[in-house]
């Protein structure tokens, strides 16, 4: 079945982790039936040789000649991936990544027939209001690492005691160190419905969600559901197209007519990623097993990350021409990294392949929702979309600063958005 534009458009690396890499023993949870809800304690541990063996595939790299153009218009540059490259095989520590991830509670359980991974982080503070975090493509649950402690802590990040969560953040299937789905099938709706299950298996009775990306799709199919838990969802690339503007986008229309001056701008933004930068999501939504390339490079695989999203490209390449950004030189390769280890190259680009709902367009979700909208997103929601596609917005908040990857980006400002978007629904029963 060919996929319309609108159905491969969305977003962002992950996967189960090798046999080298090591689970704990731990023991079921109090209560939970070994046979099917046992949560186990996750750890890594990447052994040196396949660390040793990642330096020498990057230093083996066959480079083609540059580019015949003097921008990034036919792709990454090579200036670019020469430089990261040799960050990667000469400075770069993988140790110190992964002993950032073992210092916080990972855990593994199985829903549905595949492996879990997920983080879960109890606040010390009374009332906690859980919240469960998805990422998307090509990011991981490392994106979300900076926020955890602004949520669970928020005293300690110049917040107020009353403020704080309970996080909960998995992987998706496929991707980090959950299992790889052997089957067809796990599309959004059926990772909202396992995400539903995970949050009852740690025993919430109410909660929130958030995400962007491949996380919005999951958050906003959880909200479509409006399970008994479920109070509210928080999104940073919210699906607010009408079909007044999705069906002339999705097959190069004109304008819409009568667009205000922010409807004009996400407009814009959206006939740009249309035009220049779908090419990822084509080929991931309908021949994912055809990557082998990238399965085998990792600096192939790393250009293929990279070359997401204009403005996180560009980021990226000024991080790695010295510029101090929001993330570092680290943070980018921390999350290449994890995917290459995982070996997740393959299995987390079939999310594409199995998702046939249209990215961006309006749901029809009845529950409260709030949005924050980055300006160097794919689009930047206009509010008079938001309004329309959710008639319980609570929040809405145009951001001066921020991309695709908000939390990893700028965790100080997606923290207090979290925090104000959800101030309404604490006490809701």
């Amino acid at each position: 079945m060919k996929k319309s534009k609108t159905m491969i458009a969305g977003a962002m690396v992950a996967g189960a982790m090798s046999l080298q890499s090591t689970l704990s023993n731990a023991q079921p949870m109090a209560g939970d039936d070994p046979a099917s809800t046992e949560i186990r304690q996750f750890h890594i541990q990447i052994p040196a040789a396949q660390i040793a063996d990642l330096r020498k595939r990057i230093l083996a790299t066959n480079w083609p000649e540059r580019e015949t153009v003097n921008d990034a218009s036919q792709g990454v540059t090579l200036a670019t991936m020469q430089k990261l490259a040799q960050y990667w095989a000469t400075s770069y520590d993988w140790k110190k990544c992964e002993a950032k991830l073992n210092a916080v509670p990972m855990f593994i359980t199985n829903i549905d027939g595949v492996d879990i991974h997920f983080i879960h982080v109890r606040s010390k503070h009374k009332n906690a209001l859980p919240i469960i975090i998805t990422h998307g493509w090509p990011g991981s649950f490392i994106e979300q690492m900076k926020v955890i402690g602004p949520l669970t802590d928020p005293t300690a990040y110049g917040g107020k005691e009353e403020d704080a969560f309970d996080v909960v953040i998995p992987s998706l299937p496929g991707y980090g160190f959950s299992g790889k789905p052997t089957t067809a099938g796990w599309d959004g709706d059926r990772i909202a419905k396992a995400w539903i299950v995970l949050m009852e298996r740690l025993g919430y009775k109410k909660y929130v969600a958030a995400g962007g990306d491949w996380g919005d799709n999951v958050t906003e199919n959880m909200a479509v559901m409006a399970p008994a838990g479920l109070l509210a969802i928080h999104t940073n690339m919210p699906a607010t197209l009408s079909p007044e503007i999705s069906k002339p986008l999705n097959i190069g229309g004109p304008e819409p007519a009568g667009l205000g001056p922010d409807e004009k701008h996400a407009w814009d933004q959206l006939t740009y990623f249309w035009a220049h930068r779908l090419g990822y999501a084509i080929e991931m939504a309908n021949r994912p097993q055809t990557l082998y390339g990238i399965m085998d490079s990792p600096v192939g695989l790393a250009a293929w990350m990279i070359d997401h999203d204009t403005k996180s490209e560009e980021l990226i390449e000024r991080v790695f021409n010295g510029a101090s950004e929001g993330l570092t030189k680290d943070d980018i390769l921390d999350n290449i990294t994890m995917y290459w280890f995982s070996k997740t190259v393959i299995s987390s680009a079939r999310l594409y392949y199995e998702d046939k709902r249209a990215f961006f367009d309006i749901r029809g979700i009845q529950i409260p929702v709030a949005v924050s909208a980055f300006p160097d997103e794919i689009y930047q929601a206009p509010r008079s979309w938001a309004e329309k596609a959710f008639p319980k917005l609570i929040h809405y908040n145009r951001l001066e600063k921020g991309g695709h990857f908000a939390a990893w980006e700028q965790p100080k400002v997606y923290s207090e958005e979290i925090r104000a978007s959800f101030r309404p629904v604490r006490n809701m029963e």
